[in-house]
Formats: C-alpha cells, structure tokens, sequence
C-alpha cells in the first residue's frame, strides 16, 4: 500500500477479481491493508440508493477495527446487492469513505413491431424475469428478455422472427429499453408425414391430431402453426388410439420437424411402431376387498376374449377406486398388472387393490365465492366435516353447488390433510358469474323486420340465493310488469317458497291481421318439498283475473269466447273471468350442470287445475331433457315436451291458456308462435290446447372458446306442431326443421343464434330462418 499525502486507498475490486483479490490477501500480498479503528463512515456516489441501504451491507461499524477480512466482505456484499457497478473503498483520517458507481435505472421498456402478442402482457412477462420499468438495468437480464421473446415467437410458428434491443442513456442514470420485433411470416406446416402404420390408414390417425396442414378455417383454429406442446399431445392421442384397439405395445418412437431454408415451411415426420394386437384372456383381483370380490370384479369393463382397450383399463381402476371412496378409503390404490403372453397374442390382468387407511374429512373450505354467501353454498354439500370420506358424497355436493346456475365453474379437490394420515380436506372452488340479467329476445322477418323484447331480473339476490325479479317486458305486442321472489331454503329443510304478482297485456303480432287483447292481472304463491335429492314436488295456489277485449276485426275464435262468457251473441266486448287455479308439480334433476350439462336428466311434469273459477280447466305440461357426452367434445342433448288443455266440468278450454309453436324453444324456422291452425278470415295463428316438440342437438365446444365452457355451437333437428282441443294428434301433421346455432352464457344472460332450414313447409307457413334470443335454455 503506498500513502499519498495524509490520505491513502484500500484495494480496489472489481467484482470479476474479487476471488483473486482474496487469494492475494491470504497470501500475504501487497493487497494487505493495515487495520485502523474507523471514526466516521462517508458514502459518496449514490444518486437513487439511499446511503442507509448502503450501511446495512457493511460488515464494519463506527468504532470498531476496520481490516482485511471486512474489506473483503464489504465489497462483496456491495456488489451482491445488484445496485452498483463499480465499488471502491477508501480511508481518510480513520473516515471509511465509499465510493460506489450506480448502475443505470430503467425508465421504460418498449416495444415495437409486435402483432402476436399484447403489448401489456410483454411488459409483464419481462418484469417477473428483471426487465422492467423501475429495475435495474442488468445487461444479462436483457439478453435472457430477448431470447424469451424468440422463444414465445417460435412456439406461435414465427421461425423468421428478429428482435433486436437498442438501451438508450437518458437523464439521472437512466435508462430506456427498445424492443425492436421484426416478426417475418408465419411457418405453416405443409407436410404429416406417419409412418410404420400398418393396421390403420394415414387419414385415420391425421384425424386424431391437432396439428394439421393448412386448410378452410386453420386461419382461425392455428391448426397448421407448429407447436411442440400440441406436438407432444398429438403423440399421446396416437398412443391412446392404438391402446383402444388392442396394440399394447404400441409406441411412437421418434419425430422429425424440419423447417426450410426460407422459414416459411414445415415438414413434420411420425414413426410409428405398432406391435400386435391382444385380447384379454383373463382377470383377476387381488388385495383387500373386505368381501366384495364379485361387487368390485363386476366394476371391471375388460372382459376375457375381448380386446384390449387402454381407457376401459383406466376406467376400471378408476371405477374400483370411486367405489373404495364411497367406504371412505380416500387413499384407494387400484393397479392393474399385465401378464403378456406374446405367443398366443394375448394379456391376462391382476388387479391389486390397497384401501389405505380409512379417512374422514377434516374441514370443508370454499373460496372465489366473492358474492355468495358461504351458507348458500354448503347448504348443498352432502359431505359434512368429521365425517368419513365419501366419494359419492363429495361428487353429489359438487353437482348441486353447479345446479344453482351462480358459478361459471365449479371445481372440487380433496387433499391429504398435513401432519395426519387419516383426514382429508375438501376444497371447493367457485367462479361466480353474473347473476343480475339484461334479458333480450329478437327476430328478423321480411313481415315484421326487426321484432323486440326485454326483461330484467336477479337471482341470487345480494349473494343469499334468492331470486327476486321485476320483470318489465315490452314488446310490440306483448307487456309484463311482475314482481317475484324465490327462496330455495324457506325451511331448513330445503322448503322452497316462491310467489309472484303480474299485470300481463297480450295483443296479437303485427304479422296478424285480427286485432284483440288478453289483460291478465293476479299472482301465486307454491312452496317446493324436496322428496330426494334429485326430486323436488310442489304445490301452489293463484288467483287470477282475465279480461278479453274484441272488436269487429278479432279473430272468431276470441269473438266466440266473449259470447260463451258474456251472452252477446256478435262476440264484440269485453269478456272478464276469474280463476283460481291449484298447480302441482314434480321436478326431477340428475344433470351434472345446469349451465352447461354434459350428463344426466331432467323431467318436469306440471299439473295446473281450476275447479273453482269462471273457467274450469286442467292444464298438463311434461318436459325431459337428456344429455350423454358421445366424445371428449361431443354432447349429444335431447328435448321432448308434451302439452296438454281441456275444459271441465262442460266448459270450454280458455283460449288465452292455448299452448304456442315455432321459434328458439320449440321449432326453429318457423315464426315465433306461428305453427297450429290459422283463423280462416285472417289467416292469424290461434295457438292450441295441445302441443308436441322435440328436439334433438349435437353440441361441441366453440373453436377458440378457451375456458368458457359455455360457449358452444350446436347442430340441431327440430319438430312439432300444436293441436285444436280434441283434435287427433298425427304425426304427418309436424313440422321438421335442421340447421346450426351458438350458444353462450355471456355477461347479460344466455345467448342462442340459430340458423335454420324448414324440411317440410307447408303453403302458409311462415318461416325465419335466422333467430336470437337472450335469456333462453335449452
């Protein structure tokens, strides 16, 4: 060390020499320092970092004795930090003196070029790895931001993409960072190449992958853009393929990409190896059944003399495992061992099964709930804390949390609780969607042009489940106003109370030459008795208030209504009826959703009697609706419905109850309401006592869709008819009709587009092809 007037410098380090630096201290060299006691501790340099920040890393304080070891660590901890570039230390008259050279700030990063990607997500994504606004700028962080960037680029197909970084030095050691993208064009993928395939043709195993060369709609599906994570997929779909069919053995041995020298082209190469094809020749169970060998033996789908299929395989461990849960064996290992005999091409399975301990379930925790309250939703768990583990259990709670319609997903898991062996937690996750619904209809015809309607109304009503409506519905021939409220759990016990007050005006459509209307005014109150867990039956009582309005224009059929009721024998005035009506009802509800169901059945059969009143009349109505996944993707769902008036004791059915055909709901392609006999002087429809639909759709997850499972297109057939009172129902008399729709749960209310083709139109018939509604079902 070599003094310099009354001032003298400690050994400066750069921190590529800090390891050299230590080596020449313990070995004596000139790098020593002799030690000193320090009196005062200056930091000179900074201009961002606050110089406490700096004396928080100094190993040395006022006082004490300041030598070789700590100047070692000092600048090793100073350097550690990031924050500097430069360190170098110095003594003044026993003053430790700092002197630190700041690396540069990030002021901004940018972006330009960019097309693929959101320039808010880049900004993002470069931040958790150090490149970002307020950081510090690290030459080697940019470096890892711009390879990050080529690679997402290339994982979208981009193999011509160019990024280059410009940092530019602005004021107060700043910095600003510049992405500059020059993406080029999209490789797409020109040639599948499979082979070694033997037992099924190139086109049958292309079907199975979700690459694919350019075609019609790959400009909307990427299908023919390159990815490895699809690639990867696509190896496991040929795989399970050939598992199903028998070919144990079965593996895709390697693949070939290779792109061409101008980047524009890819050509993908799979070899196969497919082996032999193998039947079951025997099953066996082994393990702890606790006397349910048979019960457990006839859950196996394999059967001896049958080929092999890998997802019957899978499905049975899974099948033994469920059954194990419901004994509350949550831990259940079910495994199935193959005994190949290669020469006669055939496998024998030994299924081991190991219960576990038997688990009980600690506590039960729901979250994403933001709006609804927690009692809503454990009201429907059927699975209770400090019970034992059932999987039966577990499944039913989760479809009936989704059965109240409030979530946009519903998912359950059921983790091994820490620190014990025997107890598990349920974890429920919900994702609420809203609640409070913009319900809109409409049409377009060249009669009517453009047709309305509007509703509003709020289940779930401030999270408690309830459903409270005030319904204002205009239209150009049809007003509501109405108030009512639902609540599901007026009882403990699961009682449901609903009741509702109505004004209801009715006048014919514009399409209609007849002119009339239907003033409608009363309320109701039912109460729901769950009898099961999927069966529901209610009773309720109304009163109600009817008043029709003719003049010398009505239709004859509500001219001879008038007469029937008032005497007057030209049927032009005014007609008013009062009817209390008694409704029973059973509901039965198995569907695994009632957003979106994939499985199950629901049937609703409503009873509506009026003994009392002016009217006197019964009023029938059944409805089912069954759902079974065909695929993965496809969900075939059918519909039928049957409705049924009459009059009693000697009265007429009352027209204003008649049941209406065509539109989204019943047959689509057909005017709303249009279908049945027609008023012969006008041609107006009238509606009918009795009413047949059925409806058939083949629905599948919209391409793009991502995680909104509501979102579906649907392929349909269509038909019904509505019939007279006492007329004979013929099945020559239905309308037909095919076409294709979206659906969509979407932020206002559920939505459905269709598109449909008429296959028997009858001359008078009035057809709509393209229809919407919001605030529809099925």
């Amino acid at each position: 060390m070599k003094l310099h007037s009354d001032r003298f410098a400690l050994p400066f380090f750069r921190r590529s020499l800090i390891g050299a630096a230590a080596l020449a201290l313990c070995a004596g060299q000139a790098f020593a320092v002799a030690p000193f006691v320090v009196k005062d501790i200056r930091v000179e340099g900074i201009q961002r970092t606050e110089a406490g920040t700096v004396f928080s890393y100094l190993p040395v304080r006022v006082g004490e004795t300041f030598d070789d070891a700590k100047s070692i660590a000092a600048i090793k901890a100073l350097y550690a930090t990031g924050f500097f570039k430069d360190v170098r230390l110095e003594q003044e008259d026993g003053v430790l003196v700092v002197l630190v050279e700041e690396r540069p700030a990030i002021a901004s990063v940018d972006f330009t070029g960019t097309k693929e990607f959101e320039k808010d997500v880049l900004v993002k994504a470069l931040k958790e790895i150090g490149v970002g606004e307020a950081k510090i700028f690290d030459k080697a962080s940019v470096d890892r931001a711009e390879q990050e960037l080529k690679r997402q680029y290339l994982s979208h197909g981009l193999y011509g993409v160019k990024v280059t970084t410009t940092v530019t030095p602005i004021e107060r050691n700043r910095v600003t960072v510049m992405f500059n993208v020059d993406e080029g064009e999209v490789a797409r993928i020109k040639q599948i190449n499979i082979v070694g395939n033997k037992a099924f043709k190139d086109k049958e195993l292309r079907e199975l992958l979700q690459l694919n060369t350019s075609g019609w709609f790959t400009w909307y599906s990427k299908a023919d853009q390159y990815s490895k994570t699809k690639l990867t997929g696509d190896i496991e779909a040929i795989k399970s393929f050939y598992l199903n069919h028998g070919y144990l053995e079965a593996n895709v041995e390697s693949t070939q990409v290779s792109i061409t020298p101008d980047k524009k082209d890819i050509y993908l190469t799979i070899n196969i190896t497919e082996g032999e094809k193998y039947t079951v020749s025997d099953i066996k169970l082994e393990g702890e059944m606790f006397g349910r060998e048979d019960e457990l033996k006839s859950l196996i789908l394999l059967r001896p003399g049958a080929t092999y299929s890998g997802d019957l395989l899978t499905n049975s461990n899974k099948r033994i495992a469920d059954r194990m849960g419901t004994f509350g064996y949550a831990f259940a290992n079910v495994n199935a061992n193959p005994e190949i005999d290669r020469e006669k091409r055939q496998v024998a399975f030994t299924f081991f099964i190991d219960p576990g301990k038997r688990a009980y379930v600690r506590h039960i925790n729901i979250s994403g709930n933001t709006t609804t309250r927690d009692e809503v939703i454990r009201r429907e768990f059927r699975q209770f804390e400090s019970s034992w583990y059932d999987s039966n259990k577990i499944k039913l709670s989760r479809d009936r949390v989704d059965r109240l319609g409030y979530f946009k997903d519903v998912t359950i898991d059921t983790p091994e609780a820490q620190g014990t062996s025997d107890q598990v937690d349920v974890n429920m996750t919900v994702t609420e969607k809203p609640t409070g619904n913009f319900l809109i209809g409409g049409a377009f015809s060249q009669a009517e042009k453009f047709t309305f309607t509007a509703s509003i109304q709020q289940a779930n009503f401030a999270g408690s489940g309830n459903t409270v409506g005030i319904e204002l519905n205009t239209s150009r021939y049809s007003r509501t106003i109405a108030f009512s409220q639902t609540n599901p759990y007026f009882t403990d016990d699961g009682v449901s109370r609903s009741y509702e007050l109505y004004l209801r005006t009715t006048r014919p459509p514009a399409l209609n030459v007849g002119t009339y209307s239907v003033k409608q005014t009363g309320g109701r109150v039912s109460f729901g008795v769950p009898f099961s867990e999927v069966d529901t039956v209610f009773f309720g009582v109304g009163l109600e208030r009817t008043q029709i309005v003719t003049d010398d224009n009505s239709p004859s059929r509500f001219k001879n209504y008038v007469t029937d009721i008032t005497g007057n024998p030209s049927g032009i005035g005014t007609a008013t009826t009062d009817a209390l009506p008694f409704t029973a009802a059973w509901q039965r509800d198995s569907r695994d959703s009632a957003i979106t169901p994939s499985i199950g059945r629901y049937q609703r059969a409503n009873l509506e009697l009026d003994v009392v009143g002016d009217s006197k009349y019964l009023r029938a109505v059944y409805e089912q609706q069954w759902y079974r996944p065909l695929t993965r993707m496809i969900t075939l769902a059918l519909k039928g419905e049957f409705d049924y008036g009459h009059g009693v004791a000697g009265k007429k059915y009352p027209i204003f109850k008649n049941f209406y055909g065509g539109g989204i709901g019943s047959v689509r392609g057909y005017l709303s309401s249009s279908l049945g006999i027609v008023d012969p002087r006008n041609g107006d429809a009238l509606g009918g006592a009795a009413r047949v639909i059925g409806n058939a759709e083949l629905q599948m997850p919209f391409p793009g869709g991502g995680p909104d499972r509501s979102l579906r297109w649907f392929g349909f057939l269509d038909a019904g008819q509505v019939y007279q009172e006492g007329q004979r129902i013929r099945a020559n008399e239905l309308r037909f009709s095919t076409g294709v729709g979206i659906s969509w749960i979407s932020p206002v209310g559920p939505l459905k587009l269709s598109y449909a083709k008429p296959l028997n139109a009858k001359p008078g018939d009035r057809l709509e092809r393209f229809q919407f509604q919001m605030g529809t079902g099925f």
